[in-house]
């Protein structure tokens, strides 16, 4: 399922948004001051051109959690378009594996600061 599942996504619309998220880190990382919020860009790039069998692993910090409430008011608006896509998606039984994908980049629109994303995929 990784390599369909990641050729489909890719195909229908993975590569415009990677594509875009992968943009706006290169906009916020020409200021100095942007850095910090581009290199959470450059980690949305990564799981949007490609979600299947990546998994995003949160390591809670006081920092993070300060930086996590002020990146609230840019993550709401793409949470809730993540989520609702992947409620419209896993309406339909061909759709599911593609809505869980969109309901981990939601959780990750809210919370991107000291997280990572693993290719290596364990359960836990």
């Amino acid at each position: 399922m990784r390599g369909i599942g990641n050729a489909i996504w890719f195909l229908c619309g993975g590569f415009i948004v990677g594509l875009l998220w992968l943009l706006a880190g290169i906009l916020w990382c020409i200021s100095i001051v942007g850095i910090p919020v581009g290199m959470q860009c450059f980690k949305f790039s990564s799981l949007c051109f490609f979600p299947f069998k990546k998994r995003v692993i949160y390591h809670p910090r006081l920092r993070s959690a300060c930086l996590n409430v002020i990146w609230l008011i840019t993550g709401i608006p793409f949470a809730i378009i993540s989520a609702t896509f992947g409620i419209i998606l896993c309406a339909t039984v061909i759709g599911i594996p593609f809505g869980l994908q969109h309901f981990k980049i939601a959780k990750l629109s809210l919370m991107p600061f000291d997280t990572e994303i693993s290719t290596e995929w364990r359960t836990e």
